[in-house]
């Protein structure tokens, strides 16, 4: 398994950190830290050469010989082995794609240079491509709910190692500036060695905020106007820049931090409410800086050029702003038309930055605003590019002009669009509870689904539904009408955009939306007046289950024909979002059941909205594993059905993926890209018809989906399966790990299947080097589609070459079954409580990989796996040899941690077990 490596340069740079590792650790370790790692790196190598079990349990005892802190220091140094081979990876791909722009060669396939010339080459013209760019939206949503491993802290300084090395291969260097280099990548490993990448403590929502903030300060407002920029060019070198498309800003960004309260009792009325002041508070912040360098830079004399008259105009307007709300003289910057406006901008983003502040520090009164939205502040900087352009000065609006133009237009004074997030349920008893507070009301909690509809219509058309007295209700629906309030505060405070998406889990009726619809209209949210039907919120019913996915079409469609919702969604602007969940599908009937329904249900929903007349908009609550929906995006957008991306785009970046896209601006321009692009091909469909499905294909999916239901439901469901995963997976150890606000389970104390979330059930498969959440299923459906018949294998193999679907499908399965290990996941076997069953489980779930890695390699034609991705194979085995003795590692952890009979001495155990999650977590680039 130990392949050669082609590409010198990359293994260059991973054995130059490693180097220097190992130079930190002989230094500043404990006696015999290195010496371990060596040995065990090396011996772990051998037995992937070949087993030998005497080999196997030397190095089994030599683990079991450590005391707790030489156990603690060796993990920590493989968790910085795999942070530094992934930085590197990431430099050199970087490094790649900037030498294959120097070279003027094609660019890659994904690139925005390709995709435009392939469209050209298709025959779209200027004019139908400018209609598809305008109607883009590409709008990533950020969550933590799905665990991120890695500390902030940590982020940063792997930054510096990143840049320190760009610098190695970008600058010619002499012998001392290249050691001056390498002393400075040495100085920060030596400060990540003693850096703790474990919390100490459980982090707050508000340190989840943080994090998410953390990606715009440092990486997202620098890519954002480069990624435009890019386009721009692109357009421009392939139409010409007479005819090019003018590029608009498609971009958006929404969270979920701070306001996803399904399951996560920390996030209350008052989190979600500092969570839209911080984002503000940020976005201003950058404003400001980049207004002061725009100050600094436009330095041009009236005496010199001729500024735009409505350009002067707006100058004169401002006369008394300058002279008495700011008190300066007439004289200063008499003759720097642009610097003057300028301060003057700075000076009303200064007054909204110090209101947002003060209500951060809850003070009794509030300076006055400045702007009174982004849109003003908009207008006054188009204005200068507008007078700049008019005197001859375009270079000039060009620059940081038009890249600070770009990021108000996709920023605004929001920053991101909070969603809002909770269980169904929730809504359904505070509506029953103000129903059951009403004199005379029936109860409605017995009332069918159409009884419960015309309830809630009557109520939500009623000027004066409930007289309610707050003091008199439960604790949980009089935190539900806060949260419904918040809102309301949130869109006054800061603006429309402040607040996305009402997110409803667990939709399994229309009413539990239109239960959304009351409780927003008791927060004047939405209702009927005088001027008619008014909704100034928009509600997405979220679909996760496998039995809501197959009723999505009977949920909508009876929403559609709701008089009183469909009002409401015309009041709204007529355009419903729809969220489908990847992650619990999958958990329910495992990931084939997942992918045909959730394909199923988009094209179900996006033609019962186009009979209704409702434009639809998909939100992909997709995961960073495979198990959970994750994969590339370009190819997960490509993969969507034909003719369900009309030109929007919305999903989900969850836990560790967040670090890998958008730590460094220099990926996060790359993923950005690459996603844009993806939704361009995908919304093809906007100005040209969609080439349509093979009915085929559709009925052997359906087929093949039965098949991988059955084989998933019959090892969920086997005798003793939860007692294997809850003793054979490190899930208590990740429970305790402090990587995120958000408890491991829906209900404390269940064990069930249906109570523990997707995110700990992925993670625990994946820790223990099973990842059957991302496979099982997939070879017993094959096998028993195509018996031995090689017309159906034809068939599959044809659906592989043609249907971008069927490609992503295995190409991502092909992944989790080359992370699976099965050597190792019978090491965890030693900590089952019942060996015989838990071992005749692991050979159910071995029997299962064997088959389903056959029929892949048939099905794909090729000899190994990831064949047709060999760098991203090569990443993988070079995880492997530290990998492989983590996990040894982490089983005489699981056993002393849970043998222990003394708290105290149990406890000394806990923080290497957690190190080892954390560490393997970074070696498998997964959390959940």
């Amino acid at each position: 398994m130990n392949e050669t490596v082609d590409d010198p340069v990359l293994e260059h740079d991973i054995e130059l950190f490693t180097r220097l590792l190992g130079d930190v650790l002989r230094e500043h370790s404990r006696k015999r830290v290195l010496v371990v790692v060596e040995r065990l790196r090396e011996g772990f190598m051998q037995l992937r050469e070949g087993e030998d079990e005497t080999l196997r349990a030397r190095l089994r005892a030599r683990i079991e010989g450590l005391d707790p802190q030489t156990l603690a220091e060796v993990i920590r140094a493989f968790a910085i082995y795999f942070g530094l081979v992934n930085t590197a990876e990431e430099l050199n791909a970087h490094l790649r794609r900037m030498a294959r722009v120097s070279s003027g060669e094609r660019l890659w396939r994904g690139s925005f240079d390709d995709t435009v010339r392939r469209l050209a080459a298709d025959g779209v013209a200027p004019a139908p491509f400018q209609s598809l760019l305008e109607h883009l939206v590409y709008l990533p949503v950020f969550t933590a709910h799905p665990t991120e491993a890695r500390r902030r802290t940590i982020a940063e300084l792997f930054r510096r190692i990143f840049l320190a090395g760009q610098d190695l291969h970008r600058h010619r260097l002499n012998d001392e500036e290249r050691e001056d280099k390498l002393a400075e990548i040495r100085a920060q490993i030596q400060i990540l060695w003693k850096t703790d990448e474990v919390r100490v403590h459980k982090p707050q929502v508000t340190d989840e905020v943080r994090q998410g903030l953390y990606f715009f300060r440092e990486s997202l407002f620098g890519a954002v106007p480069e990624v435009y920029r890019i386009l721009e060019k692109a357009v421009r070198r392939v139409h010409g820049a007479e005819t090019a498309a003018a590029v608009p800003s498609l971009m958006r960004f929404g969270s979920w931090i701070g306001g996803d309260r399904d399951g996560n009792p920390f996030v209350r009325p008052e989190t979600t409410e500092l969570a839209v002041r911080m984002h503000a508070e940020l976005v201003l912040e950058h404003y400001l800086e980049r207004v002061g360098r725009l100050q600094r830079m436009l330095s041009h004399s009236s005496a010199l050029c001729e500024p735009a008259p409505a350009f002067l105009d707006s100058l004169d307007a401002d006369e008394d702003y300058w002279v008495e709300t700011m008190g300066q003289s007439l004289r200063r910057f008499l003759n720097e038309p642009y610097r003057r406006k300028l301060a003057m901008v700075a000076h009303r983003l200064e007054a909204n930055l110090a209101r947002v502040r003060a209500r951060l520090a809850e003070a009794e009164t509030l300076p006055a605003a400045g702007y009174c939205d982004a849109r003003a502040f908009l207008v006054d900087l188009q204005l200068i590019r507008d007078s700049l352009i008019h005197h001859g000065d375009a270079s000039a609006a060009a620059g940081p002009l038009h890249d600070l133009i770009r990021l108000v237009e996709t920023f605004g004074f929001h920053l991101v669009q909070l969603d809002l997030r909770q269980e169904s349920s929730r809504h359904t008893e505070a509506v029953a509870e103000l129903f059951a507070r009403q004199p005379g009301a029936p109860y409605y909690l017995a009332f069918d689904e159409s009884q419960r509809l015309l309830a809630l219509a009557e109520a939500i058309a009623h000027p004066q539904p409930f007289v309610i007295d707050k003091a008199t209700l439960g604790a949980a629906t009089r935190e539900t009408l806060e949260t419904f309030e918040t809102i309301a505060r949130a869109r006054a405070e800061v603006g429309e955009q402040a607040i996305g998406q009402y997110v409803i889990s667990m939709t399994h009726e229309a009413s539990h939306v239109l239960e959304v619809m009351l409780l927003a209209r008791l927060a004047g949210l939405a209702g009927h007046d005088r001027q008619g039907w008014f909704c100034t919120l928009q509600v997405a019913p979220l679909f996760e289950t496998i039995d809501d996915l197959a009723r999505i079409d009977a949920v909508m469609g009876r929403l559609f024909t709701d008089p009183t919702y469909r009002a409401l969604l015309r009041a709204s602007g007529d355009q419903q979002e729809v969220m489908l969940g990847y992650s619990d599908s999958c958990k329910d009937g495992g990931i084939l059941a997942s992918g045909w329904r959730l394909y199923e249900a988009q094209r179900k929903v996006i033609a019962l909205a186009d009979e209704h007349g409702v434009a639809c908009r998909l939100f992909h609550g997709r995961g960073g594993t495979v198990g959970r929906g994750g994969g590339p995006t370009h190819e997960a957008i490509l993969a969507q059905p034909a003719d369900t991306v009309h030109g929007q785009i919305k999903f989900t970046e969850q836990g560790e993926v967040l670090s890998y896209r958008y730590a460094n601006p220099e990926t996060a321009r790359y993923e950005l890209t690459m996603g844009i692009s993806g939704l361009i091909k995908a919304s093809r469909c906007l100005i040209e018809p969609a080439a349509p499905e093979r009915a085929e294909d559709l009925e052997v999916m359906a087929e093949l989906a039965a098949h991988g239901e059955a084989a998933y439901r019959a090892l969920v469901g086997a005798e003793g399966l939860l007692d294997y995963f809850y003793a054979c997976t490190p899930v208590d150890g990740i429970a305790l790990l402090n990587i995120g606000s958000r408890p491991a389970h829906r209900s404390r104390g269940d064990r069930s299947l249906s109570s523990i979330r997707a995110i700990p059930w992925v993670f625990g498969w994946g820790q223990a080097r099973l990842t059957l959440p991302g496979w099982f299923g997939i070879g017993t459906a094959l096998a028993r589609y195509r018996g031995d018949d090689p017309e159906r294998l034809a068939r599959l193999r044809r659906m592989y070459g043609e249907w971008p679907f069927f490609q992503v499908l295995l190409s991502n399965t092909q992944m989790s079954l080359f992370k699976a290990e099965m050597a190792i996941a019978r090491e965890y076997l030693r900590l089952a409580d019942d060996p015989p069953r838990a071992a005749a489980l692991l050979a159910h779930i071995e029997a299962e990989y064997r088959l389903t890695l056959g029929e892949v390699l048939a099905v794909t034609e090729t000899d190994r796996l990831l064949a047709d991705q060999p760098a991203l194979r090569r990443s993988l085995l070079r995880r492997n040899r530290y990998l492989d003795p983590l996990n040894h590692i982490q089983v005489v952890l699981l056993e002393r941690y849970r043998g222990e009979p003394e708290a105290e001495q149990r406890e000394q155990w806990l923080d290497p077990l957690l190190r080892s999650i954390n560490a393997i977590a970074a070696g498998m680039r997964n959390t959940g």
